[in-house]
Protein backbone atom coordinates (compact mmCIF):
# COMPACT_ATOMS: atom_id res chain seq x y z
CA UNK A 1 0.00 0.00 0.00
CA UNK A 2 1.06 3.75 -0.94
CA UNK A 3 2.57 5.62 1.78
CA UNK A 4 -0.34 7.95 2.94
CA UNK A 5 0.18 11.61 1.49
CA UNK A 6 0.32 14.63 3.54
CA UNK A 7 -1.26 18.07 2.00
CA UNK A 8 -2.84 21.22 3.03
CA UNK A 9 -6.81 21.13 3.15
CA UNK A 10 -9.10 23.08 1.95
CA UNK A 11 -12.83 24.26 1.16
CA UNK A 12 -13.18 21.19 -1.40
CA UNK A 13 -12.54 18.79 1.09
CA UNK A 14 -15.42 19.96 3.26
CA UNK A 15 -17.17 16.99 3.18
CA UNK A 16 -14.32 14.23 3.01
CA UNK A 17 -13.42 15.81 6.70
CA UNK A 18 -17.15 15.60 7.63
CA UNK A 19 -17.40 12.16 6.78
CA UNK A 20 -14.43 11.40 9.13
CA UNK A 21 -15.23 12.96 12.09
CA UNK A 22 -18.65 10.81 11.79
CA UNK A 23 -16.77 7.98 11.42
CA UNK A 24 -13.99 8.76 14.06
CA UNK A 25 -15.06 11.23 16.48
CA UNK A 26 -17.77 10.30 19.30
CA UNK A 27 -18.77 14.08 19.45
CA UNK A 28 -17.50 15.01 16.35
CA UNK A 29 -17.35 18.54 14.86
CA UNK A 30 -20.03 20.00 12.82
CA UNK A 31 -19.46 21.01 9.48
CA UNK A 32 -19.88 24.72 10.36
CA UNK A 33 -16.93 24.61 12.50
CA UNK A 34 -14.77 22.51 9.96
CA UNK A 35 -15.83 24.99 7.44
CA UNK A 36 -14.57 27.86 9.73
CA UNK A 37 -11.53 26.33 10.17
CA UNK A 38 -10.79 25.55 6.19
CA UNK A 39 -12.07 29.18 5.68
CA UNK A 40 -9.66 31.25 8.10
CA UNK A 41 -6.81 32.44 7.53
CA UNK A 42 -5.54 32.06 10.98
CA UNK A 43 -6.03 28.31 10.72
CA UNK A 44 -4.07 25.44 9.27
CA UNK A 45 -5.98 21.98 8.97
CA UNK A 46 -3.68 19.24 7.52
CA UNK A 47 -4.39 16.01 5.96
CA UNK A 48 -3.49 11.98 5.44
CA UNK A 49 -5.19 10.79 2.18
CA UNK A 50 -4.47 7.41 0.23
CA UNK A 51 -6.62 5.88 -2.62
CA UNK A 52 -9.57 5.34 -0.34
CA UNK A 53 -9.52 9.41 0.71
CA UNK A 54 -9.11 10.92 3.66
CA UNK A 55 -7.74 9.35 6.51
CA UNK A 56 -6.59 11.77 8.85
CA UNK A 57 -6.64 15.56 9.46
CA UNK A 58 -5.30 18.23 12.16
CA UNK A 59 -6.45 21.36 13.02
CA UNK A 60 -4.02 24.10 14.29
CA UNK A 61 -5.00 27.76 15.43
CA UNK A 62 -2.37 29.79 14.63
CA UNK A 63 -2.70 32.83 17.76
CA UNK A 64 -0.07 35.70 18.13
CA UNK A 65 2.69 33.93 19.98
CA UNK A 66 1.54 30.37 20.28
CA UNK A 67 -0.30 27.91 17.92
CA UNK A 68 -2.89 25.39 19.55
CA UNK A 69 -3.60 21.89 18.40
CA UNK A 70 -7.21 22.23 18.43
CA UNK A 71 -7.69 18.38 16.28
CA UNK A 72 -6.22 15.51 15.12
CA UNK A 73 -8.00 12.56 14.42
CA UNK A 74 -7.16 8.66 12.62
CA UNK A 75 -9.43 6.98 11.12
CA UNK A 76 -9.93 3.90 13.24
CA UNK A 77 -9.42 1.26 10.59
CA UNK A 78 -5.85 3.26 10.40
CA UNK A 79 -4.81 3.83 13.85
CA UNK A 80 -2.23 2.37 15.39
CA UNK A 81 0.05 2.97 11.80
CA UNK A 82 2.20 5.41 13.09
CA UNK A 83 -0.10 8.00 11.10
CA UNK A 84 -0.79 9.72 14.27
CA UNK A 85 2.97 10.46 14.91
CA UNK A 86 3.35 11.47 11.26
CA UNK A 87 0.51 14.06 11.50
CA UNK A 88 1.73 15.53 14.50
CA UNK A 89 5.27 16.06 13.24
CA UNK A 90 3.91 18.02 10.29
CA UNK A 91 1.54 20.02 12.89
CA UNK A 92 4.58 20.76 14.86
CA UNK A 93 6.64 21.85 12.03
CA UNK A 94 3.95 24.27 10.82
CA UNK A 95 3.39 25.91 14.50
CA UNK A 96 7.62 26.49 13.59
CA UNK A 97 6.97 28.07 10.45
CA UNK A 98 4.45 30.71 11.83
CA UNK A 99 6.77 31.64 14.59
CA UNK A 100 5.06 29.56 16.85
CA UNK A 101 6.81 29.46 20.29
CA UNK A 102 4.83 26.74 21.95
CA UNK A 103 2.09 24.09 20.74
CA UNK A 104 -0.56 24.00 23.10
CA UNK A 105 -3.33 21.16 23.03
CA UNK A 106 -5.64 19.43 25.23
CA UNK A 107 -6.93 15.57 25.41
CA UNK A 108 -9.25 13.95 27.80
CA UNK A 109 -7.23 12.76 30.80
CA UNK A 110 -8.49 8.98 30.12
CA UNK A 111 -6.95 9.17 26.49
CA UNK A 112 -3.91 7.02 27.33
CA UNK A 113 -2.84 6.45 23.73
CA UNK A 114 -2.76 10.05 22.61
CA UNK A 115 -0.95 11.11 25.65
CA UNK A 116 1.39 8.57 25.30
CA UNK A 117 1.92 10.00 21.80
CA UNK A 118 1.98 13.75 22.94
CA UNK A 119 4.61 12.79 25.52
CA UNK A 120 6.69 11.06 22.97
CA UNK A 121 6.72 14.35 20.87
CA UNK A 122 7.77 16.31 24.10
CA UNK A 123 4.76 17.59 25.08
CA UNK A 124 4.25 18.33 29.16
CA UNK A 125 1.36 18.55 31.12
CA UNK A 126 0.84 22.27 32.34
CA UNK A 127 -2.45 22.07 33.96
CA UNK A 128 -5.99 20.00 34.27
CA UNK A 129 -9.74 21.40 33.55
CA UNK A 130 -11.93 19.48 36.26
CA UNK A 131 -14.78 17.98 33.76
CA UNK A 132 -14.24 19.73 30.97
CA UNK A 133 -15.26 16.94 27.82
CA UNK A 134 -18.87 15.95 28.04
CA UNK A 135 -19.59 11.96 28.52
CA UNK A 136 -18.67 8.84 26.44
CA UNK A 137 -20.95 6.20 26.40
CA UNK A 138 -21.23 5.15 29.97
CA UNK A 139 -19.05 7.54 31.44
CA UNK A 140 -18.94 10.86 33.18
CA UNK A 141 -17.67 13.82 33.04
CA UNK A 142 -13.89 13.80 32.08
CA UNK A 143 -11.21 16.44 33.13
CA UNK A 144 -8.97 17.63 30.31
CA UNK A 145 -5.29 18.17 30.86
CA UNK A 146 -3.75 20.69 29.22
CA UNK A 147 -0.27 20.32 27.42
CA UNK A 148 2.18 22.33 25.80
CA UNK A 149 5.60 21.72 23.92
CA UNK A 150 7.78 24.75 23.33
CA UNK A 151 8.87 25.18 19.64
CA UNK A 152 12.39 27.09 20.10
Amino acid sequence: MPEPRLRELGPADLASLVELEGRGQAHPWPASRLEQALMAEEYAVLGLDDTTGLIGHAVVARQPFDAELESILIAPARRGEGLAGRLLAAVIERAREGSAERLLLEVRAGNAPAIALYRRAGFAEDGRRRGYYPPLAGTEREDALLMSRPLA
